[in-house]
This record gives structure tokens, C-alpha cells and sequence, in this order.
């Protein structure tokens, strides 16, 4: 009975042992190696609930896209989107072959501000549809 008694002490003190060894080896998980690059043809950031909150994509040109200026075409886009929660893209920032655009959203009405092709502008739209526009 006494040799069991010892042997179970030492087996645990054994067992002690090792499990400090264990815990004193551990180390946080640390990357690595961190990927110089992320590509992709897109990037969509969600929240909780699985709706798009921001995203970054290109868009193709679009030869025949008639616009509201009367021309028509429009180039290739790289766009930043960031959507409220109610899916309103409070802001969005575009970047094309002849320029890029900036809007600014909200409640009350947007702002726009556009610097492509022909002078640059300032157009400030509210809800109601009264708008202002100042050109240099």
C-alpha cells in the first residue's frame, strides 16, 4: 500500500513537472511570415448582420453608358464605397483614366466634387432638390 502511495506521488510531481515545462514553453501564435500583397478584384467589408459596409472595387469602362450631361461612355472606375447602416453609400471616391469624383452623402442631401474632364466643380444637392453648383 505504501509503494503505491509513493509511486502515485511521484507520477504526479512528475506530471507537475512536465506541465510547467509546458506552460514556460508556450509562446503567443506570431505570423510568420505576413503576405507582401493582398489582390483581388475586390474587397468587401461587412458588419454583424452580413451587410456591406465599405467596399474597393474596379469597374469596368462602359462604352455606351448615357450620362446625365448628354455625353456618353464612361471609363474605366477604381471606387471606395462606405455604406451606412441603412445601405446609403455615405461616401464615395472614384478615380478614372481622366480624373476622379468625391460625394459626400447624408440625410439632408450630398456634395459632390468632380474633377474630370472639364473644370473642376462643386455640386451641393439637398433632399429637396435645390442644388448650387460653383465652377471656377
Amino acid at each position: 500500500m505504501m509503494k503505491v502511495q509513493r509511486l502515485t506521488i511521484v507520477l504526479t510531481a512528475f506530471n507537475l513537472i512536465l506541465f510547467a515545462i509546458g506552460v514556460a514553453q508556450q509562446r503567443p501564435a506570431i505570423a510568420q511570415s505576413v503576405a507582401p500583397v493582398l489582390r483581388g478584384r475586390a474587397l468587401e467589408i461587412v458588419d454583424d448582420q452580413g451587410r456591406v459596409r465599405a467596399e474597393i472595387k474596379v469597374l469596368p469602362a462602359q462604352p455606351t453608358l448615357k450620362m446625365p450631361d448628354g455625353t456618353t461612355g464612361y471609363p474605366e472606375t477604381v471606387q471606395l464605397r462606405l455604406i451606412s447602416s441603412q445601405n446609403n453609400p455615405n461616401v464615395k471616391l472614384v478615380t478614372t483614366e481622366d480624373g476622379s469624383g468625391l460625394v459626400l452623402g447624408g440625410e439632408k442631401g450630398h456634395t459632390q466634387l468632380l474633377s474630370r474632364q472639364a473644370d473642376p466643380s462643386i455640386k451641393i444637392v439637398t433632399k429637396t432638390g435645390r442644388e448650387r453648383t460653383i465652377t471656377p
